[in-house]
């Protein structure tokens, strides 16, 4: 019986980055590698670079060469690793939930300086435990709990409720709150129908669907791996942002001088929300751009 030669860890990650260039995978194949090969070996990263002699068992070479032969297929590093890093937090992932971007890591860093501005929550942030001024945030569409999570990490003592119609991504955005934990309430519906009706916010942030089902990027890259109805709305990408944009007036709470709505969309829809914002009576509009330099998150204001 043949058996495959033994390959060194060094040797392993060479032919794994050969392997995912020649697939035409060129945006980060020497880390996609050493992910592959540090879930293959169960090791952090340091064990890679301190024992690069270190020959693979066959059991660790099998299911290397399997996970380089899902990845060159096109698979997600975050699914063929079950996980992905978001805000510095190890969150879960599977093909039920969108996996989170990077970009989306500014919708967070956007509500948190918000909060910062107000003199009377500085203290959530300077002594977060024994802080007295309760806030209260919604996150509509949670998905694998990215932002709410972040959120929470960042505020322990805020009172946070995170949103799924998907009780497949609840449940994994409820495993990863346990994983970590950090106190969320989850709530199960589509956007406000999950809350109260007469359930009221400081601050409301979504990144909801937003692509236009006929937009060719859909067949390109990971986005093919993600469920579509975390990716796709109608209206060229904005009949879910007009839903929530229009509804979110009569869940803020304007009484703290906050009732801000955060929203994620397109790079080319920015127009098209702040048309919307305006429409729902927000005022102080604002998009910013993401670290692509793409129109990325437009926030407003209910006074």
């Amino acid at each position: 019986m043949h058996s495959e030669p033994t390959l060194t860890l060094q040797h392993a990650r060479q032919q794994c980055e050969q392997q995912l260039t020649q697939a035409g995978l060129t945006d980060s194949p020497a880390l996609d590698c050493e992910l592959l090969l540090m879930h293959s070996l169960q090791q952090p990263r340091s064990y890679l670079y301190t024992w690069p002699e270190k020959p693979l068992t066959p059991f660790q070479q099998q299911q290397f060469h399997t996970l380089i032969a899902q990845r060159t297929a096109g698979h997600p590093i975050a699914h063929l690793l079950g996980e992905k890093e978001f805000w510095g937090l190890p969150l879960k992932v599977t093909p039920d939930t969108l996996i989170p971007r990077p970009e989306t890591e500014l919708l967070v860093e956007t509500a948190l300086n918000l909060l910062q501005k107000k003199p009377k929550f500085a203290e959530n942030f300077q002594n977060p435990q024994s802080c007295s001024q309760n806030l209260s945030l919604l996150d509509l569409g949670t998905g694998t709990g990215a932002i709410a999570l972040a959120l929470a990490s960042e505020l322990p003592n805020t009172q946070i409720t995170a949103t799924d119609f998907s009780p497949h991504a609840l449940q994994i955005a409820q495993l990863n709150a346990q994983r970590l934990n950090l106190p969320v309430q989850f709530a199960q519906g589509s956007w406000f129908e999950a809350v109260e009706a007469s359930q009221t916010f400081d601050l409301i942030c979504s990144n909801p669907p937003y692509i236009d089902p006929n937009d060719p990027h859909l067949t390109q890259g990971d986005v093919r791996f993600d469920p579509l109805t975390a990716l796709t709305a109608e209206k060229q990408g904005l009949a879910e942002l007009e839903t929530i944009i229009h509804q979110a007036p009569s869940h803020l709470n304007t009484e703290n001088g906050l009732g801000w709505l955060l929203v994620e969309h397109g790079y080319d829809q920015k127009e098209a929300v702040q048309h919307l914002f305006q429409q729902a009576g927000f005022h102080q509009i604002e998009t910013l751009n993401d670290y692509a330099d793409h129109p990325r998150i437009t926030l407003g204001q209910l006074s």
